[in-house]
């Protein structure tokens, strides 16, 4: 993959990037604003997710940093503060979350600390007016073997799907006690739905451009109905995109945490099967006609994993089977709401429509779709 192209939404695997590439001008000043030290040395690596820009680098010190560079529209301090107290959060408690600074604009003030989150109190946060706004983390423990897979991919193995459940039950036991409020609406947020069709009635009723967009489509009569039962579930911030991607490795176990940007107030089963639904399904293949290429041994071994650091209730193991044709709603619309505020792309709002929105949802109506769902039924009583 050359380092100018990001995966793509359509029918070709990458693309040509929304954002312009990271300067090293620009993470330079990124790192210095933030964590000051020496200069840079390195750029080590360049992300190829598509909805920000992201860089793995090496200072003169040896300290090794990950930029990520976003625009204001999309996440503020204010909103990259919600996600950096529950990662704080989640640290405090052993749960191994790399500590992360805030950059906003291009010119430094020199504030102490300001909406970062991080248990330093060496960070220091930019003021001013900029088009973006930059995280610095650094860099986590362990090796990014998956960094160059797509987000949709399976484990490597049965063990790594374990040990990922294992550290997902873990985070769900750590998160207890952040009783912060669920996030506002923002573009690029998952967001939890017991209803098809109230789900998107929510997003019509908070989002404007996809009130516009679904306007002039007859889409009740496009999207299949499901439900869940959310009676006896607590509510609790999670990770919220919990896939092999945003972990790192030593061998098998999982070492670190990272990527919370969709970290909001739901409840631990529905981030349980976000994660099944992320990694065992082979949506890529099916949008192409082929095979869903379902990882049942992988999701038992998540599930397993995950019951070893956590338990599922009974009404957790009830809901989890139903959950899985609802969990990616709430983020499919908020990414068309994305493609046509923020990025201007309408291109990849009816691609996220068609392909990811409505192709998930009929998908689960299909008898492959229902056997999945009967087999996490038996994996859980």
């Amino acid at each position: 993959m050359a380092d100018d192209q990001v995966f793509g939404m359509g029918d070709d695997p990458l693309a040509e990037p929304t954002w312009p590439p990271l300067t090293d001008d620009e993470i330079a000043r990124a790192v210095a604003t933030t964590w000051g030290g020496s200069a840079l040395a390195a750029i080590e690596w360049r992300g190829a997710r598509p909805l920000s820009s992201t860089v793995g680098v090496r200072s003169d010190g040896g300290e090794r940093f990950v930029v990520k560079r976003m625009p204001l529209r999309l996440r503020d301090e204010v909103a990259l503060s919600e996600e950096h107290r529950f990662m704080a959060h989640l640290r405090e408690r052993g749960v191994p979350v790399p500590e992360v600074l805030v950059a906003v604009g291009d010119r430094v003030t020199g504030r102490p600390g300001r909406g970062s989150g991080a248990s330093t109190d060496r960070g220091r946060s930019s003021g001013g007016v900029g088009e973006f706004v930059y995280e610095v983390h650094r860099a986590g423990i362990g090796e990014d073997r998956y960094r160059a897979d797509f987000s949709w991919s399976p484990y490597r193995d049965r063990e790594d799907a374990a040990s990922a459940g294992a550290m997902l039950g873990r985070l769900h036991t750590a998160a207890a006690g952040f009783d912060t409020p669920a996030r506002p609406s923002r573009p690029l947020l998952a967001s939890m739905h017991g209803d098809v069709v109230r789900a998107f009635e929510r997003a019509i009723a908070k989002r404007p451009s996809v009130d516009r967009f679904l306007s002039g489509r007859d889409w009740r009569a496009e999207v299949p109905e499901f439900q869940a039962d959310f009676s006896g579930i607590a509510p609790q911030w999670t990770h919220g995109d919990w896939h092999a991607t945003n972990v790192l490795w030593d061998d098998h176990e999982v070492t670190s945490v990272i990527d919370f940007g969709l970290a909001d107030r739901t409840t631990a089963v529905f981030d349980l099967a976000t994660a099944i639904e992320r990694t065992t399904i082979d949506w890529v293949s099916l949008r192409d006609g082929g095979p869903a290429h379902v990882r049942t041994d992988q999701i038992a071994a998540l599930i397993e994993g995950y019951r070893s650091a956590r338990p599922l209730s009974a009404a957790e193991q009830n809901l989890l089977p139903d959950l899985l044709p609802l969990v990616h709603i709430g983020y499919e619309l908020s990414e068309i709401d994305y493609f046509l505020t923020i990025a201007h792309d309408p291109r990849n709002a009816e691609i996220a429509y068609r392909d990811w929105l409505l192709g998930h949802l009929h998908w689960y109506g299909t008898a492959e779709g229902r056997e999945l769902r009967d087999t996490i039924r038996d994996l859980v009583h």
